[in-house]
């Protein structure tokens, strides 16, 4: 799991079956210090979460799959979903070496 900002929604009028009611948004990736990392990442919301708003993406297959309730046989195209609404991170400063 990893620590996000919500930055953007996305929209597709024509996707795959598996997207149908969901709401998806852009997250990118922050470091420990809450600074971007890395490239953004498209993520199905389960928290009612927004534009803004610091998240917990979980970004593997498998716990998407049980998350929707779908068996773990059966193909399921998400491979990311917001699972928490973060309140606060709380990091100490760091000794300087």
């Amino acid at each position: 799991m990893r620590i996000c900002r919500v930055v953007g929604t996305v929209v597709a009028t024509v996707h795959q079956h598996d997207f149908d009611g969901l709401k998806l948004l852009l997250c990118q990736p922050l470091d420990d210090r809450l600074h971007p990392k890395g490239r953004s990442v498209i993520a199905a919301d389960r928290v009612q979460a927004g534009v803004g708003d610091l998240v917990l993406v979980m970004s593997e297959g498998n716990g998407c799959r049980q998350l929707w309730g779908v068996a773990l046989e059966a193909p399921l195209a998400i491979r990311s979903a917001i699972v928490g609404i973060i309140d606060a991170v709380d990091v100490p400063e760091r000794a300087e070496a």
